[in-house]
């Protein structure tokens, strides 16, 4: 460590952790099941949401429009999230803005019940992202813990929880 860094301070001061101490706890497959189904289900959300408001609630034409095919995209990511592709919960993370810009714009820009609907969908995309951020970093947590298990003698892969 450089000399023109301040010492770190010391486990009796307070409000300070000490050196020796981790910074969070481990995930655990709970949390990461949990980032999952809240990816999947605010997916299924925005379908859901997208196909309603787009044919029965607020079409922008009496009997519905083609904009309910904007909800086409999101069934793509379906499978990946399902089947737990890390890079679909990545790309799915910067993808998901352009709904959210969509519904910004709608909840500004039109009248009830369009506006409230669409701020439904910007909750949704927020659960989205929120869902899908954590879920990559918990995973990339339990990747790196899992790393530095399998390094310690006497101790095995198997040993540590797995990455789901």
């Amino acid at each position: 460590m450089p000399d023109d860094f301040p010492p770190s301070p010391s486990a009796s001061a307070p409000g300070f952790p000490s050196d020796s101490a981790p910074s969070s706890p481990a995930p655990t497959p709970t949390t990461v099941a949990i980032t999952r189904w809240l990816a999947v289900g605010s997916v299924l959300g925005l379908i859901v949401l997208g196909l309603a408001w787009e044919l029965v609630i607020s079409p922008l034409r009496p009997g519905g429009s083609w904009w309910a095919l904007k909800v086409l995209p999101l069934c793509f990511p379906l499978a990946g999230l399902l089947k737990n592709r890390m890079y679909t919960y990545r790309w799915v993370s910067l993808v998901v803005w352009l709904y959210f810009i969509e519904g910004v714009v709608r909840a500004w820009s039109d009248k009830p019940p369009s506006n409230y609907l669409a701020m439904v969908e910007v909750l949704l995309c927020l659960s989205l992202f929120t869902a899908c951020a954590l879920h990559v970093h918990l995973r990339f947590k339990y990747a790196a813990i899992a790393t530095k298990s399998a390094g310690t003698p006497g101790s095995t892969v198997a040993d540590t929880p797995a990455a789901t």
